[in-house]
């Protein structure tokens, strides 16, 4: 399972206080909904899974970004995005780690070329669809 980066070691390195903008905040979840269309819409197969896993992905690091903006902070790691949601809703652990797992596959597959096993996939996405949905709960 993928750790979770300190909280204390993005407060220092990667965070910082911003003012609140809900237009931004209002136009990011916009775009990950889009994206999230993609997702769904999409006939899975071998060849695309992991191209479908990182929408997912992305999806739900957008929502962590506008998760931060609604409490007025901006990130310049991912990582920090994760850590944040853990750190103020410590009863979704398991979804955080999830998160974090797919950060781990989407890295390895941006930087090594490296897919996303179709099991990870099949196992996971209803989680997916979860974990989305707690995020627009939150940023509401």
């Amino acid at each position: 399972m993928a750790d979770i980066m300190d909280w204390n070691e993005c407060k220092r390195t990667f965070i910082r206080q911003i003012e609140l903008d809900k237009d931004r905040i209002k136009t990011i979840e916009e775009k990950a909904v889009l994206r999230l269309k993609r997702a769904e819409n999409t006939k899975i197969d071998k060849e695309n899974v992991s191209l479908v896993v990182e929408d997912y992905y992305e999806v739900i690091k957008e929502l962590l970004v506008a998760y931060l903006l609604k409490n007025g902070f901006r990130s310049k790691n991912h990582q920090c995005l994760i850590s944040y949601f853990y750190m103020k809703n410590k009863d979704y652990e398991r979804e955080s780690y999830l998160i974090s797992q797919m950060s781990f596959f989407r890295n390895r597959l941006n930087y090594y070329g490296e897919d996303i096993p179709m099991d990870f996939y099949e196992k996971n996405k209803e989680d997916f669809k979860k974990i989305i949905n707690i995020l627009k709960e939150l940023i509401r």
